[in-house]
């Protein structure tokens, strides 16, 4: 997701299913802490197999969601990107590795529905944010004043 790819990457964070009957956006809710378990799961945009991006987030556990993500286009990987959200001094920070790149780590807090991590000292995206509406997963990156953005709307996907 960093780059122009942290949004392709945002796609791929999917992971483990969310149980039925459960509430939207308390899913796999750990007690005490501010890690937004509601996006865990497995994730992909609408359209063909192989020409979609797709996110994998893991429930939290010990303190940590782990994120993968996976853009094919024409069958071809496009990008991909490695994503980690950990509780650093209460605060969420979440991590992405684009393309093999070093990570880049942006400080985040709830926003409304969702949740926003923001990293001013990065060219773009500055910041990178996640909500539910209904039963998608949408993923927007931009600058930190909200302009150039990206958006991904993702259906969970069975497993």
């Amino acid at each position: 997701m960093i780059g122009r790819g942290i949004g392709y990457g945002i796609a791929l964070a999917a992971g483990a299913i969310m149980l039925g009957g459960a509430a939207p956006g308390q899913e796999y809710e750990q007690e005490g802490t501010a890690l937004p378990g509601w996006m865990a799961g497995d994730w992909c945009t609408a359209g063909p197999a192989d020409n979609r991006t797709c996110e994998h987030w893991s429930r939290p556990a010990g303190g940590m969601m782990l994120g993968a993500s996976h853009e094919l286009r024409q069958g071809s990987t496009r990008s991909f990107e490695y994503m980690r959200i950990v509780m650093e001094n209460g605060v969420p920070v979440f991590s992405a590795q684009l393309n093999g790149r070093p990570p880049t780590a942006f400080k985040g807090a709830a926003d409304g529905a969702g949740i926003r991590f923001v990293n001013e000292g990065h060219d773009y995206p500055q910041q990178v944010r996640y909500w539910r509406e209904g039963d998608e997963l949408v993923a927007e990156i931009a600058l930190k004043d909200g302009t150039k953005p990206n958006r991904w709307r993702f259906v969970r996907q069975p497993r």
